[in-house]
């Protein structure tokens, strides 16, 4: 017993002190004390040669070696199992690499400088939603079933009731603005339209727009025609040349249409401008008085002016863009230029 003993008092200090670097060192020690063929193994067949009065003794030493084997290796074996993370190099006192800084879309860029301008003139800001009825879209602003100018408006229908649709503009929420009978009104109604056009680099089945409402008593075209020169000499630098020319809207009377001298050729003809030089910028007049009268505001005591523009047309010539789509494309080539831009 005094030689067993010095044996098992080997192995245990041996299975004690064992470190594994990898699972072929670990596998090695496994076969060497718990294989079919290893130590404990043979320990074990050996207590046939003890005497009877002392083989409970070995029997309890032989558990406690073969216990302590089983528990080295399992440890060993979680640890090797469990993933190292890389060990930490440099000074984690010094500042960190800092992110490429983001930037802002353009069209929102322009957005936000069109409301900036227009609060400067008291213009507050009204929103409404994109899920519009007919009366809201079409019929409150002098466009009943059977109006021509309906025809004017590619229109996206929601095929669960014919009497929705998806806005074809902001003017919309000029009228719910206009229902509340809250006088005098001065806002500007920014926001997305949607109308079903083919896509190309002049026009989306989706764009924004930005529309401006002013109602009050001797409100003129002259007030208008000062708004609106204001804009554009806030909005463009230089400051490009102006015109207006009269148009037809079925929601105003009498209607124009201005343009500016084209940013993007100079004024030479380009696509953009279709070789003329000009290009179309928004639509504008006074307030029909019918409108008025359908959202129940007397039109012999008020009048007002409207106007609305797209947000993608002002953006593609402040900053010389020939092709509408990029604004949808998310290429981050063309939205890292407008990085640091507010």
């Amino acid at each position: 017993m005094n030689q067993i003993n010095s044996r098992i008092s080997e192995y245990t200090k041996e299975i004690n002190q064992a470190d594994f670097r990898n699972a072929e060192e670990l596998e090695t020690f496994r076969i060497r004390f718990l294989g079919t063929r290893g130590i404990l193994k043979a320990l074990f067949a050996g207590m046939k040669d003890i005497p009877v009065p002392e083989r409970k003794a070995y029997g309890q030493l032989l558990n406690e070696l073969k216990a302590l084997a089983e528990e080295k290796f399992a440890n060993a074996r979680s640890v090797l199992d469990t993933p190292r993370s890389s060990p930490q190099r440099g000074d984690l006192t010094l500042p960190g690499t800092a992110p490429p800084p983001g930037s802002r879309h353009p069209l929102s860029i322009v957005h936000a400088r069109i409301i900036s301008i227009f609060e400067k003139l008291g213009f507050g800001v009204a929103e409404g939603p994109e899920i519009e009825d007919d009366w809201h879209n079409f019929t409150a602003l002098n466009m009943p079933a059977d109006h021509p100018a309906r025809d004017m408006q590619d229109t996206f229908y929601l095929s669960r009731d014919p009497d929705l649709l998806l806005r074809t503009h902001t003017s919309s929420v000029q009228v719910r603005i206009m229902e509340q009978g809250k006088l005098p009104i001065r806002i500007i109604c920014p926001g997305r339209v949607y109308r079903n056009e083919t896509v190309s680099a002049r026009a989306n089945c989706f764009f924004h727009q930005v529309e401006g409402l002013y109602i009050d008593q001797q409100v003129s075209f002259a007030d208008l025609k000062g708004t609106l020169y204001y804009f554009v000499q806030q909005m463009f630098d230089p400051v490009p040349a102006i015109r207006f020319r009269p148009s037809y809207f079925p929601f105003t009377e009498p209607s124009a249409e201005m343009d500016i001298s084209c940013l993007i050729c100079q004024g030479i003809g380009c696509p953009v401008c279709k070789q003329t030089g000009w290009v179309e910028i928004l639509g504008c007049g006074m307030v029909h008085p019918r409108v008025l009268d359908h959202c129940g505001i007397d039109s012999g005591q008020f009048s007002g002016y409207a106007f609305g523009m797209g947000t993608e047309r002002i953006t593609m010539l402040k900053y010389g863009i020939s092709d509408l789509r990029l604004f949808a494309q998310n290429d981050l080539r063309f939205l890292r230029q407008f990085a640091g831009t507010y």
